[in-house]
């Protein structure tokens, strides 16, 4: 019996409703299309609030954001949606990267979403946010998906050039979401030697 596709929505919206959020209900109802199995499950590094804001070091956050960061690490896929802030993506966001620890994203297939004020916005994505995942080994989507505010009516997206940049993005990272049947970790450990650990709405449950 195959194992569960683990996809963990990974977004940083201080905003109810958010855009960027609605944008990865986009990707999580196209991944379910294809995926019938797949087990969603959703962090908003927002609502992990002083857990991880007063936390130093991996050692420091609280239970919730343990929880939390244990499940972007144990991820088959991470939708990663985030809007960008100045150019970048929000500080809570890079927090949290900066505490996940890097060899469980050693090949973790990735997909790059974003959301912006206007088109200027959309070089974002390939000078700030892929090459964090590049860092740490990921295999990011090479087609990534941005959209404007302009691109929502409420909980819609009005572009239909968005979903179908969703559906190519996932092309991409097909190969490597389970083939087969196939669970990627396990295919990984079957083939490599265990090495040291390093320190470093759709349906779908919340851990933030």
């Amino acid at each position: 019996m195959n194992s569960p596709l683990k996809v963990v929505v990974l977004s940083a919206s201080p905003n109810t409703p958010s855009t960027s959020v609605t944008l990865a209900d986009y990707a999580v109802a196209a991944l379910r299309r294809r995926y019938d199995d797949a087990d969603v499950t959703r962090v908003d590094v927002y609502h992990l609030g002083p857990g991880l804001t007063s936390a130093v070091t991996r050692t420091d956050v609280d239970a919730a954001t343990e929880k939390a960061l244990e499940a972007v690490e144990d991820s088959d896929l991470l939708v990663v949606s985030v809007p960008t802030y100045r150019g970048s993506y929000p500080g809570m966001f890079k927090h949290f990267m900066d505490i996940v620890r890097q060899r469980p994203f050693d090949r973790k297939p990735v997909l790059l979403m974003a959301t912006g004020g206007s088109p200027r916005h959309m070089l974002m994505i390939d000078h700030v946010l892929r090459p964090l995942f590049v860092f740490l080994h990921a295999y990011t989507a090479p087609t990534a998906v941005f959209a404007t505010s302009a691109d929502f009516d409420g909980g819609r997206v009005l572009d239909p050039a968005i979903p179908q940049r969703i559906d190519r993005a996932l092309d991409d990272l097909a190969p490597l979401l389970r083939p087969n049947g196939t669970d990627r970790h396990a295919a990984d450990e079957a083939k490599e030697p265990v090495r040291a650990s390093d320190g470093g709405h759709p349906s779908g449950r919340s851990l933030a």
